[in-house]
């Protein structure tokens, strides 16, 4: 078994996210992450920040919640009683962005070859970094599994899509003013599907973004 890792460009933070990349960046890493079997994200423990960037960047990233994992890095360079503050402080915002009723796993440690420069909590570094090894160390026995839950989740999509389809063309008018129910029904999305998700059972997490699905009805 192998593992393929990809290390995607640094979150843009302060004045440098007035640049523009070029290219969707949100859009880009949901395409990866609808195809990976583990998504990492790395923060410095010493300047934690959580940009508008990365809040958009972890937005994008729903529905693979279970495939995320966080990394408090470079934690050997402030003290302990920070470092709680810190771990605190993260787990804080994260919460506010990641709607899941599970606390994402979050790794403290000082991943690189270097000596620690504040020693104190060596044990717990090298407890951190066997745990985050084991977790991907088991990604190659996993993948069938996972394969197999994206497998129920991309139906269980197709059958929601399947229910907003009909339950529009059930509201469409046969010849006249098409366009300006259109335009209604697309703005209404909201309500049909709390209508969709009473009628049939269907849990909230299951429809596609309401936005996005918004914008390819209009177009």
């Amino acid at each position: 078994d192998c593992i393929s890792v990809i290390d995607t460009p640094g979150i843009l933070s302060g004045e440098k996210q007035r640049i523009s990349r070029g290219y969707d960046f949100a859009a880009v890493l949901e395409w990866f992450a609808e195809r990976v079997d583990r998504i990492i994200l790395l923060f410095d423990a010493h300047k934690l920040d959580i940009s508008d960037e990365f809040s958009e960047v972890i937005k994008a990233l729903k529905n693979h919640e279970d495939k995320m994992r966080v990394v408090l890095n470079k934690a050997d360079q402030i003290e302990t009683q920070q470092l709680m503050r810190v771990y605190g402080a993260l787990m804080w915002s994260l919460g506010k962005i990641v709607n899941t009723p599970e606390v994402i796993r979050v790794y403290i440690g000082s991943f690189w070859s270097h000596p620690l420069l504040i020693p104190d909590n060596r044990k717990l570094f090298e407890a951190e970094e066997q745990d985050l090894f084991r977790d991907i160390q088991s990604l190659p026995r996993n993948a069938a599994l996972r394969k197999l839950n994206d497998l129920i989740k991309r139906a269980r999509l197709a059958k929601v899509q399947a229910y907003i389809i009909s339950s529009l063309k059930k509201e469409m008018p046969s010849v006249f003013g098409k366009d300006n129910k259109k335009k209604e029904l697309v703005n209404n999305l909201g309500e049909i599907y709390g209508h969709i998700e009473r009628e049939h059972q269907i849990s909230p997490g299951d429809f596609p973004n309401l936005k996005k699905m918004q914008e390819q009805l209009q177009g």
